[in-house]
C-alpha cells in the first residue's frame, strides 16, 4: 500500500488488546464472521467460495504467499475496530503521535541562511493536532504524498520552528528519500 498509511495503521495495531489470529483457518472464520458469508470473502479475496470453505474447515492449512497475505492485510484491517477507533481519538485528542525517521530533509528560507537537504534521523513528539490531520486525512483516503507533506508541515512546526520560538521565515520543509518510518502513539 503506501509508506505513511501503513506506518499509521502499524501504529495503531501496537493498540490491540488480543493477538490478531495467526492460523489461515482462523483467519478465514474471522472473515466470514465479519462479511457474513463465504461467497463476500471468496469475491474480496478473489478465490472459489468452496476455497474459503475449505479453510473455515481446516481442509487447506498453507495458503499461497500471495494468498496470505491478502488474508491478513483483510484480517489485521478489520481487527478490533473498537480499539483501532480509540487508539486514534486518544492520539488526536490528548496523546499525540511520535514519528521516527530517517530521511533527507531541507527547508526555504531566506537567502543567507543554509538550507542545504541532508539526511537526518529525527525521533520527534508530535502534538495532538498533527495526530488528528494525519489520522483525518488517511481516513479520507489521502494519497501518501499528501501524508508526507502533512507531515513535513507539522516537522516544520515542532521540529524546525520549535513552537514558534526560533526560525519564524522559514517558508517550506522538504520531507524527502525516506529511509525509514515508523509512528507510534
Amino acid at each position: 500500500m503506501t509508506m505513511f498509511g501503513d506506518g499509521l495503521d502499524q501504529a495503531v495495531q501496537k493498540a490491540f488488546t488480543r493477538p490478531v489470529p495467526k492460523s489461515a483457518g482462523a483467519q478465514m472464520r474471522y472473515l466470514v464472521k465479519q462479511l457474513k458469508g463465504t461467497r463476500a470473502v471468496a469475491q474480496m479475496l478473489r478465490v472459489s467460495q468452496r476455497t474459503v470453505e475449505r479453510y473455515v474447515k481446516d481442509q487447506i492449512k498453507k495458503p499461497r504467499p500471495d494468498l496470505a497475505a491478502r488474508i491478513e492485510r483483510e484480517v489485521k484491517a478489520r481487527w478490533q475496530p473498537q480499539i483501532r477507533a480509540k487508539a486514534r481519538e486518544k492520539a488526536a485528542t490528548t496523546g499525540g503521535i511520535v514519528i521516527d525517521t530517517r530521511a533527507r530533509l531541507g527547508y526555504t528560507a531566506p537567502i543567507g541562511s543554509t538550507d542545504q537537504d541532508r539526511i537526518r534521523h529525527l525521533t520527534v513528539a508530535l502534538p495532538p493536532v498533527h495526530a488528528a490531520r494525519l489520522f483525518e486525512a488517511q481516513e479520507a483516503g489521502a494519497s501518501d504524498t499528501r501524508l508526507q507533506e502533512i507531515a513535513a508541515e507539522a516537522l516544520k512546526e515542532v521540529y524546525f520552528q520549535d513552537g514558534g520560538r526560533r526560525a519564524g521565515s522559514l517558508e517550506e520543509v522538504r520531507f524527502t528519500d525516506v529511509e525509514h518510518l515508523e509512528f507510534d502513539l
